[in-house]
């Protein structure tokens, strides 16, 4: 498996993929900070999740079932990865048993995860959103642009900036 993974880098505020792409490849970040986010009709943008040093990266649903994306995925800084290919995770799949069961695991995960933002999203005011990215992830406040913090939650910027303001860090 270990032969399947390449290092790929990306200057910052690159897209790796854009809407309309079909992502080849799942990423595990090395170094760097990236985005997914969507254009909304009048191009206002939709931050909907972001990858950092430990993490994988990559639009997953158009990678499993390689299908045009309607997501970009950028690099916010400069960025460095393991990559391996649609092709060689199918391969690696059928191949060993317990790598499609480790796919499979990472993929549920991925849909709890997701499944838990839409409750966040679709159900809590401003602040609650704010606190529970502080609970969950404080370390953000200093890795991320908090515009892009403000997207990723659905806020005003300026909202985020008054809760920020407010906040006992």
């Amino acid at each position: 498996m270990a032969a399947c993974w390449h290092p790929v880098e990306f200057k910052r505020k690159t897209v790796i993929t854009a809407a309309g792409d079909t992502e080849r490849y799942t990423y595990f970040v090395l170094d760097g900070l990236q985005r997914a986010f969507s254009l909304a009709e009048g191009e206002k943008e939709a931050t909907l999740m972001f990858s950092y040093k430990g993490s994988f990266s990559g639009i997953i649903d158009s990678f499993f079932l390689q299908q045009p994306s309607r997501y970009y995925l950028e690099t916010l800084t400069h960025s460095a990865f393991l990559r391996i290919s649609f092709a060689d995770v199918s391969r690696l799949m059928q191949e060993h048993p317990l790598i499609a069961h480790w796919v499979h695991l990472g993929v549920v995960q991925a849909l709890a995860g997701v499944m838990e933002r839409m409750i966040e999203v679709q159900t809590l005011g401003a602040e609650h959103k704010f606190r529970r990215l502080l609970a969950r992830s404080p370390h953000v406040l200093q890795m991320i642009p908090h515009k892009y913090l403000a997207s990723y939650l659905g806020i005003d910027p300026a909202t985020f900036s008054k809760l920020l303001g407010s906040a006992r860090i």
